[in-house]
């Protein structure tokens, strides 16, 4: 039973943790990398897309002094995308659950931290004016802000991640309990060979 729970919490993270990521950061390919703060001011993007970009994957690399971002809730950047006249993203970044930054360099203790700001996913041949801005959280060290698009980006199911932590709560609850209770298995009282009949050590 211990295997059993093993592999339901192995394909736990695997649902919930690892599909979810991989389907984030590597699904599609990328149409590029865009710097929208730097130096302590933001600036606006405006970048060409085609149709058969769709759909496209909005992320945001935010490069800080810390381990980890602690937003409490509170909203670290703004994105706006808009397509002439008309917006067709708008979304507010926390980066409260990138647990797993990126290193810029060993000799520097700033990290790289991601969030998605969401899908584009249908495109209109045109220009793209991505617009971000600072949230409500004014306290987060930050060097240097830059937007990242991936064409053809897979779309996550929505049911990955619930089906995912509950896999891994049932593993790993099923698997303490079996280290718990499973214990070791009473003696075979026929596993032992008889005592002699007779001579020294007969039971006579």
């Amino acid at each position: 039973m211990r295997f059993l729970f093993f592999l339901i919490l192995l394909a736990g993270i695997a649902v919930g943790i690892v599909y979810p990521w991989a389907m984030t950061n590597f699904s599609g390919h990328e149409i590029g990398s865009y710097r929208v703060y730097e130096q302590g001011r933001f600036k606006p993007v405006t970048v060409t897309l085609s149709a058969g970009d769709a759909p496209v994957r909005v992320l945001v690399d935010l490069t800080a002094r810390a381990e980890r971002i602690v937003s409490q809730q509170r909203t670290v950047l703004t994105l706006t995308a808009a397509a002439g006249s008309r917006t067709v993203l708008a979304s507010t970044l926390q980066f409260d659950h990138s647990d797993n930054p990126r290193q810029v360099s060993p000799q520097l203790p700033d990290k790289i931290f991601r969030d998605e700001a969401g899908v584009i996913a249908t495109v209109s041949p045109g220009s793209y004016l991505f617009t971000v801005g600072p949230g409500d959280a004014d306290d987060i060290p930050m060097r240097a802000v830059d937007l990242v698009l991936r064409s053809g980006a897979g779309e996550i199911d929505n049911r990955a991640r619930p089906v995912g932590y509950g896999l891994m709560a049932v593993g790993l609850i099923g698997f303490l309990l079996s280290l718990r209770f499973g214990g070791s298995r009473p003696e075979n009282p026929n596993s032992k060979p008889p005592p002699p009949r007779w001579g020294r050590g007969s039971s006579t």
